[in-house]
C-alpha cells in the first residue's frame, strides 16, 4: 500500500552529518530539497507515518506548483522507522545518506529520545509529534513542536471525564513509550479534580488474550476507561470486556481517531455499542476556513500518492506536518538560502504576528508578499502559530465522537487555559 522511499542515493553530505555550514559560510544545493519523514510507516503505529505523509505530500504540490522555494523542488522522503524506539542508527544512515535534507517531519514519542539529539546536531530543523514533558522546555534549537504534549492530552482527558460527572476512572495504556507518556498528568489531573483511578493498567501488545486484565478492570468497577493502546490490542481488550461486563464509556487520545483503529474496535465490540461509548481528546485544529479549504484540497488532488487521502481531511497531525513544510518553504525564502542553519530562526519569525505583518494562509500568497518586502505571518490550517521561549505552540483540545457512518464528529472543546490551569497546581 505505500513504498518507502529509497534513502542511499550518493555520496553522504558531511555538512549535514557533522553539524551544519562552517564558519562564515551557507551550505549550497543544487537539485531538489528532502523533507524527510521519520515516522513508523510499517508496525503497530503505522497510521503515524501515513497521515504525515499525506500532510507533507499535500503541501509540496502547492510549493512546487509556485516554482518551488528559491528556484528548489521539495520532495517527501519516507524513512520507516518501523514503530521501533531504537532508531539512532537509522536517523545517522539518513543524515549520512539523504542528498539536499532541508528538514525532518518527526520523530515521534517512541523514537524522539534516541534521534533527536543527532538530528539537533546535524542543524537540520525538525517538527515533532513527540509528546514527552522533557520536550516542554527544550533547549534544542532545531526542534519545533506545534502539537500538544502528552502530559496536556492527560490533563485533558481528565478535564472532559470530570464534566461528564466520571469519578471512578479506568487506565488502560500500551506499555510503550508513546502511550505511558499520557498517564502521569491523567493521574494526577483525575485526582486533583476530585476523581479516583481505581486501576491503572499496561498494557503488553499484541497478546493473543487479555481475559487477566479484562477482569481485574470489572473488579475494580470504573464508570470510564481512558485509554491509549494499538488497534489490535485494543480490539482484542475491548472484545473481551464487552463479553463480559456492558461497555463502559471511553476517552482516548489522538492516537484512537486514527481510521484504523476506529474500524478495528468498532467492529470488536459492534459499531453502535462503539458509537454510545466512545469520545477521544485530539489537538485543537477546526476543518474550516480558507487555510483549510487550501489544504484540503490540495490533500484530496494527491491520491496517486496518497490512498484515501480524504480520512486525513480533519487530522490535526496531518494539517500540522502541512504547517510544517510550507514554513521551512517561506522560510527559505525569507532568509534568502536553503541552508537550514541559515533559515531555522526564521520558523518563528514567519509564525508570530506583529502589527506590520501581512496574514497569508498558502505558500504562494506567501511568495507574492515577501517578494514584494512585506513582514508576514503564516496562519495554515493549524491555526495562529505562538512558539514559545521553547519551540512549543500552546494548543487546546477538541473532542470527537464516532458515528455509524465511520466518521468523526467534534462535539466540544477544551482551551489551552484550561489545560495550563489544572497543570499549574
Amino acid at each position: 500500500m505505500r513504498r518507502l522511499a529509497a534513502l542511499m542515493i550518493g555520496v553522504a553530505l558531511a555538512a549535514s552529518a557533522c553539524g551544519g555550514s562552517g564558519a562564515g559560510t551557507q551550505r549550497t544545493m543544487t537539485g531538489n530539497l528532502t523533507i524527510a519523514n521519520l515516522q513508523p510507516f510499517s508496525g503497530a503505529d503505522a497510521d503515524f507515518g501515513s497521515l504525515m505523509y499525506a500532510g507533507c505530500y499535500a503541501a509540496i504540490q502547492l510549493i512546487n506548483r509556485a516554482g518551488g522555494a528559491l528556484g528548489h523542488s521539495l520532495d517527501c522522503v519516507k524513512v520507516d522507522t518501523r514503530s521501533e524506539a531504537e532508531s539512532g542508527e537509522l536517523a545517522r544512515s539518513m543524515l549520512a545518506s539523504t542528498p539536499n535534507l532541508v528538514a525532518v517531519l518527526g520523530p515521534g514519542s517512541n523514537e524522539a529520545p534516541s534521534t533527536v539529539p543527532l538530528i539537533n546536531r546535524a542543524h537540520v530543523p525538525m517538527f515533532t509529534d513527540a509528546g514527552q514533558a522533557v520536550f516542554d522546555r527544550s533547549t534544542y534549537a532545531y526542534l519545533w513542536r506545534m502539537t500538544p504534549s502528552d502530559d496536556a492530552a492527560g490533563y485533558a482527558m481528565a478535564i472532559w471525564a470530570h464534566k461528564e460527572g466520571y469519578r471512578r476512572g479506568a487506565a488502560v495504556f500500551g506499555i510503550d513509550a508513546s502511550s505511558q507518556a499520557n498517564v502521569p498528568s491523567l493521574l494526577k489531573g483525575f485526582r486533583q479534580l476530585g476523581g479516583s483511578i481505581v486501576i491503572n493498567q499496561s498494557l503488553e501488545m499484541g497478546k493473543p488474550s487479555y481475559a487477566a486484565e479484562v477482569e481485574a478492570v470489572v473488579q475494580a468497577n470504573p464508570d470510564v476507561i481512558f485509554t491509549e493502546v494499538d488497534s489490535k490490542t485494543a480490539a482484542t481488550f475491548f472484545s473481551e470486556l464487552a463479553k463480559r461486563h456492558a461497555q463502559i464509556p471511553i476517552i482516548g487520545t489522538n492516537v484512537t481517531l486514527e481510521p484504523g483503529w476506529l474500524d478495528a474496535v468498532s467492529r470488536s465490540i459492534g459499531p453502535a455499542i462503539f458509537a454510545k461509548s466512545f469520545v477521544a481528546v485530539q489537538p485543537y485544529a477546526a476543518p474550516q476556513g480558507r487555510a483549510w479549504e487550501i489544504f484540503n484540497d490540495a490533500l484530496l488532488g494527491s491520491a496517486a500518492e496518497v490512498p484515501n487521502p480524504g480520512q486525513w481531511s480533519g487530522d490535526p497531525y496531518a494539517m500540522s506536518d502541512f504547517d510544517a513544510v510550507t514554513i521551512v518553504a517561506l522560510a527559505m525564502v525569507a532568509a534568502g538560502t536553503v541552508d537550514p542553519a541559515v533559515f531555522n530562526p526564521y520558523v518563528k519569525r514567519l509564525t508570530s504576528g506583529r502589527a506590520t505583518t501581512v496574514v497569508v494562509h498558502s505558500y504562494a500568497e506567501g511568495l507574492i508578499a515577501l517578494r514584494t518586502g512585506h513582514a508576514i505571518q503564516y496562519v495554515g490550517p493549524s491555526g495562529p502559530m505562538a512558539f514559545d521561549q521553547w519551540q512549543n505552540v500552546p494548543v487546546g483540545f477538541s473532542l470527537a465522537t464516532y458515528d455509524l457512518s465511520g466518521q468523526t464528529t467534534l462535539i466540544d472543546s477544551i482551551t489551552a487555559g484550561a489545560v495550563g490551569a489544572l497543570s499549574s497546581h
